[in-house]
């Protein structure tokens, strides 16, 4: 009986490792959209998010089973806290993916990025994506030391937002407010799926050391 409590714990893991990478997939897909104009990865983007939804619900089923039936304490009882914290992050990753999506379609034909704030976004991408997936290879790995090392990471984001800012407010801005408002939406949403990516290592780090983030709680 205790075995199978243990790969059920351990299921909740690989499931929250692949929900993760799932989320980084529609990331690349939206900024994909975003980048090039393209409504139909855009639409894929949209309609997928569904099953990032269903995981959510899987995981948050499994969870609530394993503390109702098995009253956990400890370690195991902090696992499962986290778990039940992480698939809301996830989830709302997922969102904000869609998001992105969203305005890329809004936009097409037309690239939704004027020309010199591509590179910012390109850069914005890619430091999201990379924190979402190495989110997923702290979660697989209980990596402390990387996730405390992620919010390094973090502080290019607001670096690149704030600098994102400065080119719009600049007097030689030449696309009036609409585009405007697309990128700040834009960073605003690439910035939340980073902040969403430390919040998930953050889990991390309380699940395996029981510490509590002064930021933020569990």
């Amino acid at each position: 009986m205790r075995d199978a409590y243990f790969d059920q714990l351990d299921t909740i893991v690989d499931e929250l490792v692949t929900m993760t990478r799932d989320v980084k997939v529609a990331l690349r897909k939206a900024t994909l959209s975003l980048l090039t104009a393209d409504v139909e990865i855009a639409e894929q983007v949209i309609s997928e998010d569904s099953r990032i939804d269903s995981d959510r619900e899987r995981i948050e089923e499994r969870a609530f089973e394993l503390l109702a039936l098995q009253q956990p304490v400890a370690s195991d009882l902090r696992m499962l806290i986290a778990a039940l914290r992480m698939v809301a992050d996830l989830e709302r990753m997922g969102d904000l993916s869609v998001h992105v999506a969203k305005v890329a379609r809004l936009r097409v034909p037309v690239v939704a990025i004027p020309d010199e704030l591509v590179p910012t976004i390109e850069r914005m991408a890619e430091v999201a994506e990379s924190m979402v997936g190495r989110a997923a290879e702290i979660i697989a790995n209980r990596d402390v030391e990387a996730a405390r090392a992620l919010e390094e990471s973090d502080e290019e984001m607001d670096a690149l937002r704030r600098s994102s800012f400065r080119v719009m407010l600049d007097d030689s801005w030449a696309h009036g407010v609409e585009p405007a408002v697309d990128m700040a939406l834009l960073g605003r949403y690439y910035e939340r799926i980073a902040d969403h990516a430390v919040s998930l290592a953050r889990r991390v780090v309380y699940l395996v050391t029981g510490e509590i983030a002064t930021s933020e709680a569990p």
